[in-house]
């Protein structure tokens, strides 16, 4: 075949001939590429410009195909049947245009088209370091106003946590109430549009440490994403503060390059927030429902669980192109972000779980997770609709008779960030709520410390308030104990109206606090409690679910050790919380279920 081929000019046989002579010539590129005499970067390197003007890696699809055939009417010229893996080869070099090297750092070894630039936060004046900016109450703030075509390839933003600090007196806005949004090419409605916090992948307000291919937050504190954001003639990013509080430092860099072109068929960055507090029955859980051709490419998804027990039950459901039965059904939860057997707190590159707050099986357990379909996009011609369900475990005064215990419709707080791309602006199917809406609605009510301290009294030690920005209302109630071993504290506490509720304890951990023993009307709730931890930090306990009799209770808290760890045996307790439970008996999926209300049209409606 090498003597056949000899005289054959590759890309004129792409570029003029018929769709045999079209195989033709890409086969002879790939059989020549082991010949020592064509360099493999110089036959790439042609295959990428050629790329760039012409669409054919639709036809190499088809190639293996083509092969076969093409073997059969001319057997003297027999192309090798390896060619068919031609095909993603050429779909690798595309990427290499769009910083996705098939090695990564094979993009470094050739000269890259394109002139860098960054839009930051730099202080104008070189003897000036004041690099950040202001964003005032309500205020909106450009990060990036520029001109295609182009690509973003790296986000970075740091600022203040919301807690009191000499960055702000009264604290600083929380990055829950900040919102990101990205228009593309001019567009009036954003094609990205998410709370930051959620969109790294930390949910509730709450800060966590991410590692990931995409999204890296170093302490939880340092935001960086490395999604790809494509433009043709124009990107803008803003930021806006929804807060009643101001953000007193905000810095940032937006990295990206421009280019003199990009192929006509680019596919846009987009990211879409959405909440259900709590999720409705009768229906899956809403995440996406996009209009047009592109890929899903990731999930952020955040719960608080308003029953006891396990939410992670609920199946993942795409359903491409309009179809009524979903092509990809998954497993549960826990398997869509690719755990098992439950869930752990770890970040990689493409799943993590970047939040478990709470004991295991409480009202109130809070966890945040991340998926993300880079090496595994789901492609869509037309439409995607993706959505999840709400089910799990319950407990047992929640369920009807004769229902599973194992599997049962619930009804948690859900918000989601969903990330794909796609051709043209995306369609809007949700809106995002305003901050006052995004915070979870509260489920407690609150015995704070102080209240605790009027009517406190202890043996071995002292009781006082302690003030902080750790904790609620004006402090915790702080047990200085002085004895060691024996020494205990009471607190009362009145509860107003009959009905089961989950009693929860709001505690402290630090590193001189001791082993306690707690007791609830002189039961024994907690055997052995062990509230030392090298770095302050606040908790919840659950001290189980209850109907408390109308009057007053006492709470009881008996020193029984010290950790070896621990420079003390002291104890602080923010508050007491009385917290809601659902009043209502509860049936698997399948019987709850209605067909002629599709699970989308809810989700509309409770954006």
């Amino acid at each position: 075949m090498r003597t056949q081929c000899q005289g054959v000019k590759p890309f004129h046989l792409l570029l003029d001939a018929s769709r045999y002579a079209l195989f033709l010539g890409v086969g002879c590129l790939a059989y020549f590429a082991v010949s020592p005499s064509l360099q493999a970067q110089d036959l790439a390197s042609e295959i990428q410009k050629y790329l760039r003007r012409q669409r054919v890696v639709q036809q190499l699809r088809e190639l293996g195909k083509q092969i076969d055939e093409f073997n059969e009417k001319f057997p003297n010229l027999q192309l090798p049947e390896s060619l068919g893996g031609l095909a993603p080869f050429m779909e690798m070099q595309v990427g290499r245009d769009f910083n996705l090297p098939p090695h990564p750092l094979g993009h470094l070894l050739r000269p890259l088209p394109g002139r860098s630039a960054r839009a930051s936060s730099a202080a104008p004046k070189r003897s000036s370091n004041a690099d950040n900016r202001f964003i005032p109450p309500g205020g909106k703030l450009v990060l990036a106003d520029i001109e295609g075509p182009g690509i973003i390839q790296h986000i970075w933003m740091t600022f203040p946590s919301p807690e009191p600090s000499w960055l702000g007196k009264e604290g600083n806005a929380n990055h829950s109430e900040l919102v990101l949004r990205m228009y593309w090419d001019g567009a009036t409605e954003p094609a990205v549009e998410s709370p930051v916090g959620d969109f790294f992948a930390a949910g509730f307000g709450q800060r966590a440490p991410v590692n990931s291919a995409a999204i890296t937050v170093e302490g939880g504190d340092a935001y960086n994403s490395w999604w790809p954001m494509p433009f043709k003639k124009s990107a803008r990013i803003e930021i806006t503060n929804e807060s009643t509080k101001p953000l007193n430092a905000f810095y940032y860099h937006v990295d990206y390059c421009r280019l003199e072109s990009l192929p006509d068929d680019i596919l846009y960055f987009c990211a879409q927030y959405r909440q259900e507090f709590p999720v409705q029955s009768g229906r899956d859980y809403l995440i996406l429902d996009a209009v047009g051709r592109g890929q899903y490419v990731g999930t952020v998804l955040s719960v608080r669980s308003r029953s006891p027990e396990w939410f992670g039950e609920g199946d993942e459901k795409f359903y491409i192109d309009g179809e009524s039965t979903p092509s990809i059904w998954g497993t549960g939860t826990e398997d869509y972000v690719l755990n098992a057997w439950g869930m752990g707190t770890g970040t990689y590159p493409y799943f993590g779980v970047t939040m478990l707050e709470g004991e295991w099986g409480m009202v109130g357990y809070k966890t945040t997770v991340y998926r993300w379909h880079i090496l595994d996009p789901i492609r869509f011609e037309k439409s995607l609709r993706v959505v999840i369900e709400d089910a799990g475990w319950i407990s047992e005064d929640e369920l009807a008779p004769n229902t599973h215990r194992g599997f049962v419709e619930r009804n948690d707080d859900f918000a989601t960030v969903a990330f794909w791309y796609q051709q043209g602006q995306p369609k809007r199917f949700t809106e995002l709520p305003p901050a006052s809406q995004r915070r979870l609605p509260e489920l407690d009510f609150i015995i704070e410390g102080q209240e605790l301290l009027a009517k406190g009294r202890s043996e071995g030690g002292t009781l006082h308030l302690q003030s902080g920005h750790f904790w609620t209302g004006h402090g915790q109630l702080f047990f200085n104990n002085t004895k060691g071993l024996g020494a205990w504290f009471e607190c009362e506490f009145e509860v107003k109206t009959e009905e089961l509720r989950q009693l929860t304890l709001r505690v402290t951990d630090s590193y001189d606090f001791g082993i306690y023993r707690i007791l609830l009307d002189h039961e024994v709730v907690r055997d052995w409690e062990d509230f030392y931890s090298p770095e302050i930090r606040v908790r919840e306990i659950n001290l189980g679910q209850r109907t408390l009799s109308k009057g007053t209770h006492v709470l009881r808290f008996e020193c029984v050790g010290q950790s070896p760890a621990s420079r003390g045996t002291k104890l602080g307790v923010d508050s007491v919380r009385l917290r809601q439970r659902w009043q209502i008996k509860r049936r698997t999926p399948a019987d709850v279920e209605t067909p002629d209300n599709p699970p989308n049209e809810a989700a509309h409606k409770n954006g």
